[in-house]
């Protein structure tokens, strides 16, 4: 090596870079590629291949996609189409069935908390950790779609444009829901530390297993849950997994800051950029929590090739078979792993911004090239790590192991 040469990045440091994993891949006519296997979306084979794969890549964790809706829809009712891939696995049982298969990568199944209870989360997100010990997160994602809240029958939606920042009933229901989503984090933080980390005796001496007094009800009232605990489920290995969202504008930006760990964008630019990152900032401080890192990822749809060309032409080619042009709320990438690092690395240059969630347009070919054609050409650059050295994802992201909130507050209080 010269000297001339960058040191190889071997500390977990530099670029974070996670992919957004969903069904046959994020363009509707991935499935009807000659590389696609459209008869496996549903086989445990299909997902613990593609997360081992990502795996071999490095890369810092997988998100899995989920819905409550059996087909593509956006407003209204699903889309009559037949000719795109409709239902989808339970993201959080995929996550559980590929974790033992892996031993390093992250995993963040999405979770729809609009319609479901927090406390069946909590314990689903527990277990997740238990069994990829320490790797788990989970994506909180809320819906206001009438023909997703018509499966369960407990609440109803109007048919809002609710990404439409200048429609005042949209923005209501928006920052509802999101309320809804910042109590139900809440609430999955207190159900985690509900047990004390020695909670568990496991003495057969003397028949205890665990000691009653390190178990805490969370007694949580609030607007939308009331929750007394505690939990079934010991504390988890990580203390608290990972909790992370998707956000496109203001109300879930402030959700970010003032509850999570991780927050997934879709920014115009890098001055848009900029601004998302300070709105969140600012909602940090406002909750209180300067002690509190927030990592900032930007998403990506990646259609990648050997050349420009050769990737616009696979672009082509799938926008053909749909008949229209592919559009999404994040930025579309065409072009060469070489062009998407350059990108990568203008991106992560703004502050705040600290990884990237790419989502392959088509799967396999653009997970293959983001693990073996991105990846390299990062670790050349000397911005990307070149093996797993944390235990936990924790680690990997610089999180410290939350103390228990329960445990600090009875030492106070025995003080």
């Amino acid at each position: 090596m010269t000297t001339s040469d960058p040191t190889p990045n071997t500390t977990g440091s530099g670029i974070h870079v996670a992919v957004a994993l969903d069904g046959a891949g994020w363009h509707p006519a991935a499935w009807r590629e000659d590389s696609a296997r459209p008869t496996e979306v549903f086989s445990a084979r299909y997902w613990a291949d593609l997360v081992g794969e990502a795996e071999r890549g490095l890369l810092d964790f997988v998100t899995i996609e989920d819905t409550f809706g059996i087909r593509p829809a956006k407003r209204g009712a699903p889309t009559a189409r037949t000719d795109r891939v409709s239902g989808r696995p339970d993201a959080v049982l995929v996550a559980s069935r590929v974790a033992p298969t892996t031993s390093h990568i992250g995993i963040i199944p999405t979770a729809v908390v609009t319609h479901t209870e927090p406390f069946h989360l909590s314990k689903a997100i527990a277990t997740l950790d238990y069994v990829s010990k320490g790797r788990a997160g989970v994506r909180l994602q809320v819906s206001a779609r009438p023909h997703e809240a018509a499966l369960f029958g407990r609440r109803t939606f109007p048919d809002l444009a609710v990404t439409d920042p200048t429609d005042t009933a949209a923005q209501a229901l928006v920052a509802d829901l999101f309320g809804e989503a910042a109590d139900y984090a809440e609430v999955l933080r207190r159900l985690w530390d509900s047990w004390a980390d020695d909670a568990e005796i496991r003495d057969v001496a003397t028949g205890r297993f665990v000691d009653r007094e390190k178990l805490h009800y969370i007694d949580f009232e609030g607007a939308h849950f009331s929750v007394r605990g505690p939990s079934i489920t010991p504390r988890p290995p990580q203390g608290q997994p990972l909790i992370a969202a998707l956000g496109h504008q203001r109300i879930p930006y402030r959700f970010i800051g003032g509850s999570l760990d991780i927050g997934f964008v879709t920014p115009r630019d890098t001055a848009d950029a900029a601004t998302i990152v300070e709105t969140i900032e600012a909602a940090r401080h406002a909750a209180e929590r300067d002690n509190d890192t927030v990592h900032v990822f930007v998403d990506l749809v990646v259609f990648l090739g050997d050349t420009t060309a050769a990737a616009q032409a696979r672009k082509a080619r799938l926008d053909d078979r749909t008949g229209s042009e592919y559009t999404s709320d994040a930025e579309i990438f065409v072009g060469t792993p070489a062009d998407l690092a350059d990108r990568i690395a203008e991106l992560t240059a703004t502050p705040g911004i600290t990884g990237v969630r790419l989502r392959p347009a088509a799967l396999p070919d653009d997970l293959l090239s983001i693990t073996r054609g991105l990846v390299p050409e990062l670790q050349r650059r000397n911005l990307f790590r070149t093996e797993y050295r944390e235990s936990t994802l924790r680690d990997r992201l610089g999180l410290p192991r939350p103390r228990n909130r329960y445990e600090l507050d009875r030492k106070d209080a025995i003080a």
